[in-house]
């Protein structure tokens, strides 16, 4: 078993990182060489989550996600530091690092300092933090009585705007810390506000003034100033619920001194990022197309004096959607989309039109970007990168070059990635039983005789409004490279109802989950088998969220064509979610394009739970007990379920303290091991009854030193997360 780097050997590995990734190995199967990818591995891959370009375009800052050691580090998220290297490769420095959390990276307009947010210290809340380029300690550029959640500085570098929560009424809290700490659901929230704070580029700890914009119509989300300086774009949701934030921030235009609303840009649906041009007589935005649309995706521009929305890109509303932009200098826009399972970059006028491609990264190897930064020249981008060979990193690509440019990695964050063998992988294509093409992606087994069938497992995005792409797909809670080295095939359909091929294609399963959209994945599954690689009779599903509704529905309506099904965070009870989950209004403008009381009888046959006499699938069932979205009731339902059917091995375990998703290191490693163990009893094995419940979790106790050792003069830093 390879064991783990210490704390302090990971620090002076620059690059990127990895968060919290790959599944598990089985703990009941032979163990495997040290060349394969194991749990181990996955709990300590590190990876680039933002990348940010200097405005001179000489040095690129970029955020490492550092996992913390199952077992050994104080069990928590992982650890996200910050480090900049110069463009060309060299020259790597670790700004802040050790046990700290800096998000939001922004350089000051002069280039002469970095600014983050982080709760640092005896911090209560996050506040806007600086470190200068040329060395020096971080200090805090702006600290506010509540917790600043986003900022944008003023074009001059003078002031900075910023939103914040409303400070609890002192009273109130009084009444708390005497026991009377009842919750009014959705009523109790506390305003966020916009604010603007003067700043200066030292570490002076003098108090700056600091102004609330009163009276906005809603509640804030970002702010972009104005290229004068003199106005503000601020999204507003009518208040700050989960559902509200989804679906109903629309664009407004305020004074920056007073508050007063200039104009509103009704955006249509869904809000993505959003930015003035330079010139300043325009907003620039990443929209849906409607408000029925699944994903915002549609590149759109307004007047900033408000008016009609124009469609800058209308030729790829039916090939893919639009993740981020920048606004260049001469007034285009750089855009980064998702086609298919591939990623692009082009450049098109603010007037709109056929866009000019920098970036086609359409082969099986280019490169999948999540991000983009573009310098003030419009010249060079930073962009967060991934391959089927590795997991996100910083590179640099030129903007100026035109067709097929090439991205160039800036960072290594697994060296040791380098001696693990991996699988292949490779893009599918095939026709669904009623002709629509759906794409996928297959991992092979990284051992295989020749002719050989293997056992398959099918794993299920979430959303449905998500899709994957040709990058890195092995995370804590999917089989990936983890598989693929224990002999596993794996295949990640997208079905329809995935985002990457347009407005269309992400609507056609509305109205009908878990129809024709299952139906894509059974034809997947037979694709496999007739390339004359998966084992029909040994088929396992797994997936979280809406692919946790699919793992279930899987085990359950559609049991004979699965062997085994590991589901998470999932949906048994269509009925019981609508009521009970965070996004009742997406759940009927989006997925359901219906009101559940509406249409009881689609509901309820849709409803996983319901089919429990057709079970037969082994189900291991994992869940947060703190989930917002999907009630953690959804899970012991079909549990409950399974038991009183009784000849179904079934398992729930809930996981304290964690909501939709697993984020703590321990949490992430008992996912990982009891996921593989499950496929490995039942899929690759011949189990017939669940296997143990304890886990024998292998971790090694080791007395290195866990302090960090930093470039540029920060001390660590011991604080909780936001």
């Amino acid at each position: 078993m390879r064991r783990f780097p210490s704390r302090s050997s990971q620090l002076w590995r620059s690059g990127t990182a990895f968060l919290a990734l790959v599944v598990a190995v089985p703990l009941l199967a032979p163990a495997v060489s040290a060349e394969r990818m194991t749990p181990e591995d996955v709990a300590r891959v590190r990876l680039v989550v933002e990348a940010r370009i200097s405005p001179d375009g000489q040095r690129v800052a970029y955020a490492l996600a550092v996992p913390r050691q199952p077992g050994k580090d104080e069990n928590g998220p992982a650890w996200t530091e910050l480090h900049v290297a110069a463009s060309d490769g060299t020259g790597h420095r670790t700004f802040v690092g050790g046990d700290v959390n800096v998000s939001h990276l922004r350089w000051s307009p002069d280039g002469s300092l970095i600014s983050y947010l982080a709760r640092r210290g005896d911090d209560e809340h996050a506040a806007i933090y600086g470190i200068p380029l040329g060395g020096g300690e971080s200090f805090k550029v702006v600290e506010h009585e509540t917790g600043v959640t986003s900022f944008d500085w003023r074009p001059d570098g003078k002031a900075i705007a910023f939103v914040a929560q409303q400070k609890q009424d002192e009273d109130k809290k009084k009444q708390q810390d005497d026991g009377f700490n009842q919750e009014i659901y959705e009523e109790d929230w506390h305003s966020r506000l916009v604010h603007v704070a003067d700043v200066r580029l030292d570490a002076s700890e003098e108090t700056h003034d600091v102004r609330t914009l009163e009276g906005l119509p809603g509640q804030a989300w970002h702010v972009a100033f104005s290229p004068d300086g003199r106005a503000l774009a601020v999204d507003l949701s009518p208040t700050p619920l989960i559902d509200e934030r989804y679906m109903f921030r629309r664009i407004h235009i305020i004074d920056a001194e007073s508050g007063e609303v200039r104009a509103k840009i009704d955006n249509p649906g869904k809000l993505g990022p959003l930015r003035w041009s330079p010139d300043g007589t325009s907003i620039v935005m990443i929209s849906a197309a409607d408000i029925n649309d699944p994903k915002e995706g549609r590149l759109l521009a307004a007047s900033a004096t408000g008016g009609p929305l124009r469609d800058l890109l209308p030729g790829l509303a039916d090939k893919g959607h639009v993740e981020d932009f920048r606004c260049a200098g001469d007034g285009s826009i750089v855009f980064l989309a998702s086609v298919g399972v591939s990623s692009r970059i082009g450049r098109v006028p603010l007037s709109g039109g056929e866009p000019s491609w920098i970036y086609e990264g359409d082969g099986a190897s280019a490169p999948v970007l999540s991000a983009i930064s573009l310098d003030a020249g419009g010249s060079s981008l930073a962009v967060v990168a991934e391959s089927p060979r590795h997991p996100p990193e910083a590179g640099i690509l030129s903007a100026a070059r035109k067709g097929q440019g090439r991205v160039r990695r800036l960072t290594t964050s697994n060296p040791w990635l380098e001696e693990v063998e991996l699988g292949r992988q490779e893009i599918v294509e095939y026709a669904a039983r009623d002709g629509l093409t759906i794409q996928g992606l297959l991992i092979h087994p990284v051992d295989r005789a020749r002719g050989a069938r293997v056992p398959l497992i099918v794993v299920a995005h979430g959303g449905p409004e998500a899709h994957y792409r040709n990058g890195w797909l092995t995370r804590y809670s999917y089989p990936g490279h983890v598989g693929a080295g224990r002999g596993y095939a794996l295949f990640y359909p997208n079905y329809r109802g995935s985002t990457g091929r347009g407005v269309a294609f992400s609507k056609a399963d509305q109205g009908d989950g878990g129809g024709k959209e299952f139906l894509d994945v059974l034809d997947g599954v037979e694709h496999v088998v007739e390339l004359g690689l998966a084992d029909r009779g040994k088929v396992g599903i797994t997936g979280g969220s809406y692919g946790g509704f699919f793992t279930a529905l899987g085990s359950t309506r559609y049991s004979e064509h699965f062997a085994a099904g590991v589901m998470f965070v999932g949906i048994s009870n269509q009925l019981s979610k609508a009521g009970t989950t965070d996004i009742p209004r997406e759940m009927e403008l989006v997925h359901w394009r219906t009101y559940v009381f509406d249409d009881l009888e689609l509901f309820l046959d849709r409803s996983p739970v319901m089919h429990v006499d057709k079970a037969k699938t082994p189900l291991l069932i994992l869940h947060g007990k703190e989930d917002p979205r999907v009630d953690p009731g959804q899970s012991r339902e079909l549990y409950r379920a399974l038991k009183l059917k009784g000849d179904v091995p079934v398992r729930l375990v809930l996981y304290p303290g964690e909501g939709h998703g697993n984020r703590k290191a321990a949490a992430r490693f008992d996912y990982s091991l009891r996921m593989l163990r499950w496929f490995d009893h039942f899929l690759a094995g011949d189990g017939t009854a669940a296997p143990p419940f304890d886990l024998d979790y292998g971790l090694e106790d080791e007395d290195d030193d866990e302090g960090g050792e930093h470039e540029n003069g920060d001390e660590d830093d011991e604080h909780g997360d936001e």
